[in-house]
């Protein structure tokens, strides 16, 4: 990996988009203060100068067509619960996991946010800039986030922020480079076995839970049932009746509030 420290920045996906034309895979842009971190749905992203992750990466999935995009969302997501698994307890029912269709939590409380940008041409996807930010060190959290942790809130340690930054962008390109590669050289049986390790690293599927049906407006409760290889996610509802979503159709309810 090669890595651009930027002491501020506006953004880190904004940032390598500059330059991402004169750079290889797997180049990173960090900084200790990002002024205006972007999340998604046009979320800000809080985040405490020196105290956390604020991080881009640079992927060049040669030959993954568009419509395969979303493996990237999956080996990215994969990648940091395997990291930071490494780090943080599971007790009294709180563990790493993935919010689908890339927010990384612990427990109910977001500790990653992800914010993959795509450029595509007509032959396909030019490059992926993945966008990064994880609580790490912060021990208060001053924005209306309804549901942020840290690191150091869960664990009461300090952990060191460039050699975590490091294991995570290299576990993330070990991942995508595997399955881009699966999908390239046809070896389905690669991608499915990444999709059944992202459905078992989901967060809430072990019961029915309220959620908004942005499409319809209206609450519901439901459980889901699957998530495609294109990314869109199935819920069960109470009723028996099986609704299908895309991204920004459907916001998970925890603590009264949309996320």
């Amino acid at each position: 990996m090669n890595f651009i420290e930027l002491d501020e920045c506006v953004s880190t996906n904004s940032a390598l988009a500059a330059m991402a034309g004169e750079c290889d895979h797997g180049t990173v842009v960090s900084t200790r203060c990002q002024t205006a971190g972007r999340g998604q749905r046009g979320n800000s992203w809080e985040a405490a100068p020196g105290e956390n992750i604020t991080m881009s990466l640079l992927l060049r999935p040669k030959g993954l067509h568009p419509a395969r995009q979303f493996v990237i969302s999956e080996a990215v997501s994969l990648a940091i619960v395997k990291v930071l698994h490494s780090y943080l307890p599971c007790r009294c029912g709180e563990c790493v996991s993935i919010k689908w269709p890339n927010d990384i939590y612990y427990g109910d409380r977001k500790i990653c946010g992800i914010l993959i940008e795509n450029s595509i041409t007509s032959t396909g996807i030019n490059h992926s800039i993945v966008g990064i930010g994880i609580n790490v060190n912060q021990e208060r959290f001053l924005s209306d986030a309804p549901n942020p942790v840290s690191m150091r809130q869960i664990t009461g340690r300090c952990f060191p922020i460039y050699n975590l930054m490091t294991e995570i962008g290299a576990e993330i390109l070990s991942m995508v480079d595997e399955v881009v590669d699966d999908v390239v050289r046809g070896r389905e049986e690669g991608v499915e076995r990444l999709g059944r390790l992202y459905f078992a690293s989901l967060w809430r599927t072990d019961g029915f839970y309220p959620y908004r049906d942005n499409l319809r407006g209206e609450m519901i409760e439901a459980r889901i049932r699957s998530v495609a290889p294109d990314g869109v996610i199935t819920l069960l509802l109470t009723t028996g009746e099986e609704r299908s979503y895309r991204f920004k159709e459907i916001s998970a309810v925890v603590k009264e509030s949309l996320l």
